[in-house]
């Protein structure tokens, strides 16, 4: 696999890519996600059913870029902004163009957007904003977030899969709000079931913080098979 750095625009961007790569994977990082985005890749390789191409943006401010609406804070002192408009429109208008035009890939390539936490939230939230990402890859999303068990009931995501995954000692915060997480994924789980939509729930070893870079390989590696599935 080849890696690559350079900016688009504001945002610092890692390219980690294998040869003739049919797939196009995008992942919104902080820092410590980029220290282990190389063993992600790696983990993917091993699973993936062809060939892929990781690209990951750097986000600065992860409250607020990642958040579509503003909320207070459950953890710590930092409230949740409204900046995933900026940060979607930055995907769609930006990156994705520049990535497509750098390594000469049609735009009909398929697209997965996934991440981690907050990132998958993130990723979960713009499959309702677009169709332009044939599925979601959310490893332990943030759907306690305030007010999104609703927007969930009275929207249908554009993709065609969802993947979801919660690692099982996650609900178990004495943070009331965080410890909301695990109804909330089983009601996310059972609003797409109504709606007949691919998806899958996964639930994993470990606490939040459980092996981070695995379980966001996993969700790409489920979301290209599901895309494969359904294309043959």
């Amino acid at each position: 696999m080849n890696k690559e750095t350079f900016d688009v625009g504001p945002r610092h961007c890692t390219v980690i890519r294998q040869e003739d790569a049919k797939v196009l994977l995008l992942q919104p990082v902080d820092d410590h996600d980029l220290e282990f985005l190389e063993h992600e890749a790696q983990v993917l390789s091993s699973m993936a059913n062809e060939a892929f191409m990781l690209a990951a943006f750097q986000v600065d401010d992860w409250n607020k870029d990642l958040s579509p609406w503003e909320a207070p804070a459950v953890f710590g002192r930092q409230d949740f902004g409204n900046g995933a408009q900026e940060s979607l429109r930055f995907v769609l208008e930006e990156m994705l163009p520049a990535l497509l035009q750098r390594y000469s890939m049609g735009n009909e390539t398929p697209v997965i957007l996934g991440g981690y936490s907050l990132a998958a939230f993130f990723s979960l939230w713009s499959v309702y904003q677009t169709d332009r990402f044939l599925a979601a890859a959310c490893a332990s999303p943030s759907v306690w977030f305030p007010g999104w068990t609703g927007y969930a009931k009275a929207h249908r995501p554009m993709a065609e899969c969802i993947y979801l995954s919660l690692g099982k000692k996650e609900e178990k915060t004495k943070n009331k709000v965080m410890a909301s997480v695990g109804n909330c994924i089983r009601t996310q789980q059972a609003v797409l079931e109504e709606q007949n939509k691919e998806h899958v729930l996964e639930w994993n070893e470990g606490n939040h913080f459980t092996e981070p870079d695995i379980r966001c390989a996993k969700g790409f590696a489920w979301c290209m098979d599901a895309i494969r599935r359904l294309d043959a």
